[in-house]
């Protein structure tokens, strides 16, 4: 919401660009502090950076950094053209893009409820879209939609690649975030200089149109990264289901009240799903129930 609001709001309008790179500096420095604090001490942070800084886990990593800085850049576009709680739908794409990409590059099985959770987000996205196609809106929707849809690909992606380079590997998710900083803010400067925001950087400055608003998205965007990464460690998957489905909630009360949103049955009836998908993607039995299960599967063998 506050990145939509960052978009619209009155006044100069900053180049997102410059926000990415804000975000990915903000980012390294949060994971550096953690490391730091981890450590116990500032002699053994630097023996831990020396030991893990090499220049090839950090080529290593640089795949995914690429692919998250592009994707940081397509979020801020979409949100220019969509409001925030059809982007909050919409990107909840990157469900079915992960689970695509887990099984081809993970090689993860999929049960079948799983399978049946992808199709109904499938739908359930759809009629999102079909919602944002009848309102009546000067912004482009559907650049913003097929941008948030490359976004959520190249989550997926990047997601899997970099969940698979942490299983091979007995570093953290913080030093693997530093290692992933070192390309990340190049590639993200790169993105500031080399793309159609260099004229209005060059003539305006790099921190034109900042405001509170702005450094406040910057920062959520920054956090919110790490908290993702503490909440994979310490919820399971239900509690982030439940979690997803509040901010689409959330995000559509706060839009209908404050960024005049006036949702649609279809987009009504899309958020259900989209919810419904997530729940039960996520959903597994409980080990009572599994192994209940299990036995009265073993008791009927016998009684045959």
């Amino acid at each position: 919401i506050f990145m939509r609001y960052s978009r619209t709001i009155e006044g100069p309008l900053y180049a997102s660009s410059t926000a990415v790179f804000m975000m990915e500096v903000t980012k390294f420095l949060s994971c550096n502090v953690v490391v730091l604090v981890d450590s116990g001490n500032f002699s053994k942070y630097l023996e831990q950076l020396q030991e893990e800084l090499t220049y090839l886990e950090i080529l290593k990593v640089s795949i995914p950094s690429l692919v998250y800085t592009i994707q940081n850049n397509l979020l801020y576009y979409a949100l220019s053209h969509l409001d925030a709680a059809t982007y909050q739908v919409c990107y909840q794409t990157k469900i079915l893009t992960t689970a695509l990409f887990s099984v081809f590059l993970l090689n993860k099985k999929l049960s079948l409820l799983q399978w049946g959770s992808l199709f109904i987000l499938t739908v359930g996205v759809t009629l999102t879209q079909l919602s944002s196609s009848t309102n009546d809106q000067k912004s482009n929707t559907s650049l913003g939609f097929i941008a948030v849809l490359t976004a959520a690909v190249l989550s997926g992606f990047a997601g899997v690649y970099f969940e698979r380079i942490l299983k091979n590997s007995k570093s953290s998710v913080w030093m693997r975030n530093i290692q992933m900083g070192f390309s990340s803010i190049g590639l993200a400067l790169g993105g500031v200089y080399f793309s159609g925001d260099s004229s209005l950087v060059r003539e305006h400055g790099f921190f034109y149109g900042y405001n509170g608003i702005v450094v406040t998205v910057i920062i959520l965007q920054a956090v919110g990264g790490l908290v993702v990464a503490v909440v994979v460690k310490y919820a399971d998957n239900i509690l982030k289901g439940f979690a997803a489905s509040f901010s689409i909630v959330t995000s559509l009360i706060l839009c209908y009240f404050f960024l005049d949103f006036h949702p649609t049955w279809f987009f009504f009836y899309g958020a259900i799903l989209v919810n419904v998908s997530m729940y039960f993607y996520s959903y597994t039995p409980p080990p009572n129930q599994a192994s209940q299960t299990l036995y009265s599967n073993k008791d009927i063998a016998t009684t045959v």
